[in-house]
């Protein structure tokens, strides 16, 4: 499998790859059956056998979606996911370990985790995805945000890898965003409308808001005094229906805590402030 390893030089000069996301078509265990499109991975039969990788390296922030399809109550434990820099098109799919945990792992450079039983039911949506500090989230129909597992090695190329074990019989890989969201300090937000500033920034080991699942939540909604928003979300929100998603509150002010509203951007000075913005009536 040493082949299968890309080193980070070549990796850095490819360009980033948006296309489709399916599993890989030949690098799987024996006992995984795919469907025609490469969505649907079920395990034919036994507990184990059943490791698939996707057909593409994930990027940073780029979020893997998956649906659980089937379980078998006859065996213990359940999914396996993570990520791989072992490239699936240069592996032999007869050289593959009956489990990624703990044979892969320790054979090749790979990281994953086993999932737990609670989040593991027939029509549960999972999604999972590394930060750019190598860091792996998990969230759930249940669970918000939950850390996986760490020190997965972002420079070089990772290829999600899954292990349909035990009591996971079937899984569905779902189509994922077009294109993952990259960490940006100041961007504009909307391609068709005048611009504005994002000062939001990747959640990190920060509460992430709770619309985008994705930038840090920093910004404080008045009256109602909820803090669940990144700034770009309540921006949005303040504009569709100036409402707050938790208790439905008309926001009349929302404070992007400790910086400066990107309203003008050529009046930033050193002083401490908090930005305001007010809803024009």
């Amino acid at each position: 499998m040493g082949s299968a390893f890309s080193h980070e030089a070549e990796y850095l000069k490819k360009k980033r790859s948006y296309e489709p996301l399916y599993f890989h078509p030949k690098a799987k265990g024996n006992q995984i059956l795919l469907n025609d499109c490469y969505s649907r991975a079920e395990r034919i039969s036994t507990f184990h056998d059943g490791i698939v990788f996707t057909n593409r390296p994930i990027q940073p922030y780029e979020i893997v979606t998956l649906r659980i399809l089937e379980m078998e109550d006859k065996w213990n434990g359940g999914l396996r996911v993570g990520f791989s820099c072992l490239d699936p098109s240069n592996i032999n799919p007869c050289s593959l370990p009956p489990f990624i945990c703990p044979d892969l792992i320790a054979q090749s450079p790979t990281w994953a985790a086993v999932l737990p039983d609670q989040f593991i039911k027939v029509g549960d949506i999972i999604h999972f995805w590394v930060n750019n500090s190598g860091k792996v989230f998990l969230r759930t129909n249940e669970v918000k945000k939950f850390p996986l597992l760490g020190r997965v090695a972002v420079s070089s190329p990772l290829w999600a890898v899954l292990d349909v074990y035990g009591t996971t019989k079937a899984i569905e890989l779902l189509t994922p965003m077009s294109k993952p969201c990259w960490p940006r300090l100041v961007t504009p937000k909307f391609k068709d409308e005048p611009q504005d500033f994002c000062f939001c920034f990747p959640d990190g080991d920060e509460e992430e808001c709770s619309v985008c699942f994705y930038h840090a939540k920093n910004t404080w909604l008045f009256p109602c005094g909820h803090t669940i928003l990144c700034y770009c979300c309540a921006n949005r929100i303040f504009r569709d229906t100036a409402k707050c998603p938790m208790c439905r509150c008309k926001i009349e002010l929302f404070y992007l805590q400790n910086k400066f509203t990107p309203a003008d951007p050529s009046n930033f000075s050193s002083t401490s402030t908090i930005a305001v913005e007010s809803r024009q009536c």
